[in-house]
Order: C-alpha cells, then sequence, then structure tokens
C-alpha cells in the first residue's frame, strides 16, 4: 500500500469483529511504533498490549465507558516515559508518543486492521488498572482490531485553511 493510500484511507474505528489480531499484525504495528523518530532518539515510549477481556473491559470504563475499548480484541496503552522538556517547552514524551502512534494507525490501516486514537479517559484509573508507576505518563489508549464495517471520511478542512507560507 502507497503510504499516501494509507493517510487518505485511515480511519477511527469505533465498532469491532469478534476476530482476534494474528501475531504477526500485531507485531507489525508495534514495530512501526518502535521505529518512530524521538527526540534525542531516547525512544521514550512503552506500550502495554491488553487482550485480557475483563482488563479491556475495565480499560472501557476508565476511558469514559466508551464500549468499543473493550469490544476491540486488543488495547495498546501508549505510556511516556522521560520528563524532557524539549527547547520549545514541549514535554518529549507527548510528541514522542503521538508520532509513534501514527505510526502504528497507519501500520493498522495498512493490514486490514481498525483503530482509534483515544486521549479521553481518566489516567489515574488506566494507571491502576495496568499498574503503570506515578512517574510514567499514559498519553492515549489504541483499541485495535478489524472493523466491522466501513467507517465514512470526515470532512477535512481545506490546504489553504491550514497552510500560511512565511507568516500568519
Amino acid at each position: 500500500m502507497e503510504l499516501m493510500d494509507a493517510i487518505r484511507g485511515r480511519r477511527s474505528t469505533r465498532s469491532f469483529l469478534d476476530r482476534a489480531v494474528e501475531e504477526e499484525k500485531l507485531e507489525k504495528v508495534l514495530e512501526a511504533g518502535r521505529l518512530a523518530p524521538s527526540a534525542r532518539n531516547m525512544q521514550d515510549w512503552r506500550f502495554i498490549v491488553v487482550r485480557d477481556e475483563a482488563t479491556r473491559q475495565r480499560l472501557a470504563e476508565a476511558a469514559r465507558n466508551q464500549e468499543f475499548v473493550g469490544q476491540a480484541p486488543v488495547v495498546i496503552a501508549a505510556c511516556g516515559t522521560s520528563n524532557l522538556i524539549m527547547t520549545c517547552g514541549q514535554p518529549a514524551y507527548a510528541v514522542d508518543v503521538a508520532i509513534a502512534l501514527d505510526h502504528m494507525t497507519l501500520a493498522a490501516f495498512s493490514l486490514g486492521l481498525g483503530s482509534c486514537w483515544i486521549g479521553a479517559f481518566y489516567e489515574d484509573q488506566v494507571k491502576k488498572i495496568l499498574g503503570v508507576p506515578n512517574e510514567v505518563r499514559v498519553v492515549a489508549l489504541l483499541p485495535l482490531g478489524y472493523p466491522a464495517g466501513p467507517t465514512p471520511a470526515t470532512p477535512r478542512k481545506s490546504l489553504e485553511d491550514v497552510v500560511a507560507y512565511e507568516h500568519w
């Protein structure tokens, strides 16, 4: 699959088939995240793969009762492990994990899988469920699996609406 086809075709999947994700595909998705660039090449992330149904249901509750989080056969909790603040003032872990997750969502789509980047969750609850240390941040949850059906494209702003040249 061409990269731009994956970028154009990827959708946020909120309904999954009751079908396991093959280990080989899961490893490819995780490998895409591992290969992502990071500030100072710190690779300041940790991905917790959750397949256990009871744990996925608890994560769905921590994600404001979003049922599809527990419906997905895999949920990946993407965590940031550094406290570096970049010169621009942004925490490196947030940017680094975001880049890794983007790589993972595109890899998933190219393999016929769906995913949905979830930031609407209670971090303290997710940390407790997964045993994440206090100093580590849970940046996002990524439900992953086979889409139950096609997801229509959502409207996107035009290039002219989001790009400026030389100044604001």
